[in-house]
């Protein structure tokens, strides 16, 4: 990756060309224009998550104090809260625009990983975490990489098998079925020659309404079918699946989404929103410029 003082001016840059191009348009707010713009606000964002800097306060105060000269007017943190949350919308049309640079590949992968926002033994009924609409809240759910139960959300995915590219994302309750998650996702875009995804999402359902649309569903192979695979098969599934694994860990660990921070469903959606949209310009322009 760029040395940081790079980085900034890269990432602003980038931004910059593409609101000025209408690619990236943010909606009126009242009051006085800002001093810092938000084209200054989006990059400082989208570096904090590139660098995997956990605390937005924290990561304000590093830049004051070690890139003031590029950002002369940072706002105080609140402030800078409450205009990144205005701004969720701008992240996700920026990981749009970059994702549309690289074509789509006809094999593409789809999964969930939990989103907690609270230990499961400090719920103690109805809260505030609640989305749009009545069906979107946090719930119990079981988070099978780690063996646990959480309390929270999931974090749903749709990738290119090669790039790794995020090519469509949401935020859904943590008790979900997942097949009917992938089919809101495999609505967004051309269907995938392939898709491949773990046990959660087989099913024959499943598999022929995506088969009418031309797609075939790949899922890991059962025991029995392992043990009468050849090695070199089974190793290429592992690798193959191994890419979604590393494409979570790089979003939900290296850039902290994982530890979110959050205190409401929208500020945890503007922190997905920025981080995927950060993840989106590491795959596609800052691994191949």
């Amino acid at each position: 990756m760029l040395p940081t003082e790079e980085l900034f001016v890269y990432v602003y840059v980038v931004i910059h060309d593409l609101m000025l191009a209408g690619r990236i348009s943010v909606p009126p707010r009242p009051g006085p224009r800002p001093a810092c713009s938000d084209g200054e606000l989006l990059a400082i964002v989208v570096v904090r998550h590139l660098l995997g800097r956990r605390s937005e306060s924290g990561f304000l105060a590093e830049v004051a104090r070690d890139w003031g000269h590029l950002f002369p007017a940072l706002p105080h943190q609140s402030e800078a809260n409450r205009r990144t949350r205005w701004l969720w919308g701008a992240f996700e049309q920026l990981r749009i625009t970059l994702a549309a640079r690289l074509p789509e590949d006809d094999c593409q992968q789809v999964d969930t990983s939990a989103l907690p926002v609270k230990h499961p033994s400090r719920v103690r009924g109805p809260d505030q975490w609640t989305g749009p609409g009545n069906d979107l809240a946090a719930r119990f759910g079981r988070d099978a990489a780690h063996a646990e139960w959480f309390y929270g959300f999931r974090l749903a995915v749709k990738t290119d098998l090669g790039s790794r590219i995020v090519r469509a994302w949401s935020i859904v309750p943590a008790a979900v079925s997942e097949r009917e998650v992938a089919e809101d996702l495999l609505g967004a875009g051309p269907a995938p020659r392939d898709l491949l995804a773990d046990k959660g999402f087989n099913g024959r359902a499943f598999a022929a309404a995506q088969a009418a649309r031309g797609t075939a569903v790949l899922v890991p192979p059962g025991k029995r079918q392992r043990t009468a695979m050849p090695s070199i098969l089974r190793k290429v599934i592992a690798e193959w699946r191994n890419r979604i694994e590393t494409t979570f860990s790089e979003i939900t660990d290296q850039m902290e989404l994982a530890r979110h921070g959050a205190h409401t469903f929208w500020g945890l959606l503007t922190r997905t929103a920025a981080t995927i949209a950060a993840h989106t310009l590491l795959r596609v322009c800052l691994t191949h410029d």
